[in-house]
């Protein structure tokens, strides 16, 4: 197969491209060519601006893939984007096109778990959420239009290694390594989906040759869990007790910068089904909550990130923690819960 990746650089993109290499498939990606990566020499390379449909007309013109896989869709939610431009370009010249969407494109709901029929956010497409929702509907009905073979997955959390986004399992595997304060909101009780990329991965490629992939969206994640067992969980892996303080709501909305996971707070209180992947797709993670993150914490372990010493933040979401303030914010709570 011959595939090209859009992104391909970080995360998700990178393991997407180890995939179809893994399968023997023949890999090229595009991006701008601003990001250092790891990519195997064995990977062509194109260069263009997705914001730029020139830059993208110049890269793709005249080119056929078997399958594209659109991984680099958040930097438009901020920047703008020509998807339908892009869609025109493609139209005709593609085998399949699986474009990773998300949960935030679903409005919260308190039924679960939510399944790909439950409704949309109301936003526009300059949210995270808004701009998934509309990049759906302009591939899917471009799909019903003149069969362009999009289909759509739409993940939970995503782990695993090369995490880009800081305040998930690594800060928390830090925390535990360290013996710091571990603070959680809502008393630990936020439920969240969480799925290795590995198999979010693994789906994407299933899908661009899956017959019933076409026109349709597929929830792509593992357990849901909730904050407390997410802590308990990566306390018995790491091996050290985690220091846990539960955050009164009077604190939430008011703390001057994040003392926990973005996935800890209220707005991301979700569990997805995967029922219809299983069903259509016979997707099965290879990965449970315990083992996915067992394999994520040797991997940070074996790539020395256990000694870093400067919070990293990532570029898009600039997820990161601040160790010094929530030990302070931890004392404080430590004193009014014991003020003897």
């Amino acid at each position: 197969m011959k595939a090209l990746v859009l992104g391909g650089s970080q995360f998700v993109g990178l393991h997407t491209v180890r995939e179809l290499l893994g399968r023997g498939h023949d890999v090229t990606v595009l991006n701008r060519g601003r990001t250092e990566t790891s990519l195997p020499p064995e990977v062509g390379r194109l260069v263009a601006d997705r914001r730029d449909s020139e830059s993208m007309r110049a890269a793709l013109a005249g080119k056929d893939w078997d399958a594209v896989f659109d991984v680099s869709g958040f930097v438009m939610a901020a920047m703008g984007s020509n998807v339908s431009d892009l869609v025109d370009l493609l139209d005709g010249r593609v085998g399949a096109y699986v474009y990773t969407s998300s949960i935030m494109a679903y409005a919260p709901s308190g039924v679960f778990p939510w399944d790909e029929s439950f409704p949309t956010v109301d936003e526009g497409p300059n949210t995270y959420g808004g701009f998934k929702k509309a990049t759906e509907e302009i591939l899917l009905e471009r799909h019903e239009r003149t069969g362009f073979p999009a289909s759509v997955v739409r993940p939970a959390a995503i782990y695993g290694p090369d995490n880009n986004i800081y305040d998930m399992e690594m800060s928390y595997f830090l925390r535990l390594l360290r013996g710091l304060p571990i603070i959680l909101p809502h008393e630990g009780l936020v439920t969240g989906s969480y799925g290795h990329v590995d198999d979010l991965c693994r789906a994407m490629v299933d899908m661009a040759t899956h017959s019933s992939a076409p026109g349709e969206i597929f929830n792509i994640t593992a357990e849901g869990v909730v904050a407390k067992e997410y802590i308990a969980v990566l306390s018995e892996i790491v091996g050290k007790p985690a220091d846990v303080l539960f955050m009164p709501s009077k604190y939430v909305g008011t703390l001057e910068k994040p003392a926990y996971s973005h996935l800890f707070g209220s707005f991301h209180h979700a569990v997805l089904s995967t029922e219809k992947a299983r069903n259509r797709l016979g997707f099965r993670p290879e990965y449970d909550f315990r083992s996915g993150h067992a394999h994520t914490f040797q991997w940070f372990i074996d790539s020395g990130l256990d000694r870093i010493e400067t919070a990293p933040t990532d570029p898009l979401w600039f997820a990161t923690y601040d160790f010094e303030y929530e030990a302070r914010l931890a004392a404080t709570l430590r004193a009014e819960q014991d003020p003897g």
